[in-house]
């Protein structure tokens, strides 16, 4: 999985006035467990725009001032509920031997026949939450959509792999193409509609037939 650099330094004060002091300053106060001991430190804002805003998952190297450097993954973020800004990061350790739980994200690849015949594609789980060490976390997982015709899915029992373990029970629904009913139903409606309107047009004929005096003479009768 690729990494992010952060530059940070660590905090000595926690709390409230020292936290709004680095927020005027444009920092972010962060936090690293499952360490020894939580870690404080704070980065600038603009170090987190290539972690937070993308889709895409990716590990930390956290470099402090100090000249410690450790791994971690991001586990929780905090936002102004007005302007946006990060207000807070939660990260958690990583080590090479203990794993470690995280969202990856899933993409889509190829067309799926069963959209071309007017089906309808419902992506159910845009990401899935695995468990692995930290060498074994995968960038994405990909798809394959190619096949997949009008009725059928994917599950998440496609996707195993010894690397890892997904989170998600087994017969999780991660992609699906579903019959547009709606469309199907119209038709069916329409063509009703037309054999009444000829069954009428039909019944109106034989009516007008019989008031003026029976049957329309056939051919070569006196």
């Amino acid at each position: 999985m690729k990494s992010i650099t952060i530059k940070g330094s660590e905090r000595e004060s926690v709390g409230k006035k020292a936290t709004k002091a680095l927020r005027n300053a444009g920092k972010v106060p962060c936090v690293v467990y499952g360490g020894e001991k939580p870690l404080h430190f704070s980065a600038d804002e603009l170090a987190f725009k290539n972690l937070v805003y993308t889709p895409n998952a990716h590990t930390v190297k956290i470099d402090l001032e100090t000249g410690d450097k450790l791994k971690a993954v991001m586990q929780d973020i905090q936002f102004h509920p007005v302007t946006d800004r990060i207000l807070h990061v939660d990260f958690y350790q990583l080590f090479d031997d203990k794993e470690v739980s995280m969202e990856i994200p899933v993409r889509l690849q190829g067309n799926s026949p069963g959209v071309r015949n007017g089906g309808r594609l419902l992506f159910r789980n845009r990401k899935l939450t695995i468990k692995a060490l930290p060498d074994n976390l995968p960038d994405f997982f990909d798809i394959d959509i190619s096949n997949l015709k009008i009725g059928d899915n994917i599950l998440v029992e496609s996707l195993l792999n010894d690397e890892f373990s997904i989170l998600q029970p087994d017969s999780t629904v991660v992609v699906q193409v579903k019959t547009a009913r709606a469309a199907i139903e119209v038709e069916e409606e329409d063509e009703e509609g037309l054999e009444g309107v000829e069954g009428a047009e039909g019944a109106e004929g034989a009516s007008e037939t019989a008031a003026e005096g029976g049957e329309a003479p056939k051919e070569g009768a006196e």
